[in-house]
């Protein structure tokens, strides 16, 4: 087994359509945008509590924004005056750490002081996806070789899960740091806890799993894959709850979150999309556009992060560079 090699900190629908209008409607304007990334962005986190946002952006690395202001926390440099290839975030749900990475390297930062805890190279395959605990205390690492790694820093210990056969698409951690979910090329998602590695559950795709979600509270994980099935399942039972309807013969998420209450999850596009969904029928009960990046051809953006806010409101982050403020209202 290859080692860590740490490097110190300075180097640093169906036919339900008719419902959706009726519940939560949508738009192509925003309520309220701002630009927080000139040239576009490569990457962005939104809190669990949509407070707080980071982007890693095209021109000036990677930046902390303090969502209720749009002001600027922090600024930080992945690796040093080097350009910046940050193309995954994530922030933990204590808004205490956050984990950043580009393709062979992750580094962790403390949202508290600003500062850098760590930085550490994977040499034998590249990081596709990544995940860090409340107070930093566990870092889940997606690879393309089909590995997914658990790593405490402070102590040192790695635990390397190997259920998956092909490349892992995405991850996502429990805010505890001990439950798992990753989903790969191998049309396979899996719970499984970081402590042993043991698989609680298997959730089988008929295509490549391309995107998980573990709701914070543990009540639901969301798997979809390449095709038609993205579905939301109980983590008490293993059973499925629903399968969200849509009328698209594919449909790619890049990122989602539930609400906190479970009623809800919010999934982002590709294709600018932003879609609210209802977690026990599977019905979308709202959609909405985010603005491209003006000038780019064709005219769309990936929308890579989206949160709840409190009074009905929705924030997202695109590749666009911009956060952008949204209204939804519900029965």
């Amino acid at each position: 087994m290859r080692k860590l090699r740490a490097i110190p900190c300075n180097f640093f629908i169906l036919l339900s359509l008719a419902l959706l209008s009726a519940c939560g409607g949508g738009s192509d304007t925003a309520l309220q945008s701002y630009r927080h990334a000139e040239q576009g962005a490569y990457a962005a986190s939104i809190s669990a509590d949509a407070t707080i946002a980071v982007v890693s952006s095209v021109t000036n690395g990677i930046t902390v924004w303090e969502l209720d202001t749009n002001t600027k926390r922090y600024v930080w440099q992945h690796q040093g005056d080097g350009s910046n290839l940050v193309v995954n975030i994530h922030i933990a749900f204590d808004n205490s750490y956050v984990v950043t990475s580009d393709r062979e390297a992750f580094a962790l930062w403390n949202l508290n002081t600003g500062e850098p805890e760590g930085f550490w190279r994977i040499d034998e395959s590249t990081i596709r996806d990544i995940a860090v605990a409340n107070q930093g205390r566990g870092i889940l690492v997606g690879r393309s070789s089909g590995q997914v790694m658990f790593f405490e820093p402070q102590s040192g210990r790695r635990l390397e899960f190997l259920g998956h056969t092909e490349k892992i698409n995405s991850i996502d951690l429990s805010p505890n740091g001990f439950y798992a979910l990753s989903g790969g090329n191998d049309y396979v998602a899996y719970l499984w806890d970081t402590r042993s590695g043991q698989v609680l559950y298997k959730f089988d795709h008929s295509s490549r799993v391309t995107k998980v979600a573990l709701d914070d509270a543990g009540r639901y994980a969301f798997t979809a894959d390449s095709k038609r099935e993205a579905r939301i399942w109980d983590l008490t039972t293993g059973k499925e709850v629903s399968n969200l309807n849509y009328l698209e013969r594919q449909k790619i998420f890049s990122t989602a979150v539930f609400s906190s209450d479970g009623k809800y999850l919010l999934t982002g596009s590709p294709a600018k999309r932003l879609n609210l969904w209802d977690v026990e029928s599977g019905n979308e009960v709202g959609e909405w556009r985010v603005a491209p990046r003006e000038g780019t051809k064709p005219q769309t953006a990936v929308v890579y992060a989206v949160g709840f806010r409190a009074d009905q409101h929705l924030v997202s982050e695109s590749s666009s560079g911009l956060a952008e403020f949204w209204h939804y209202q519900t029965n």
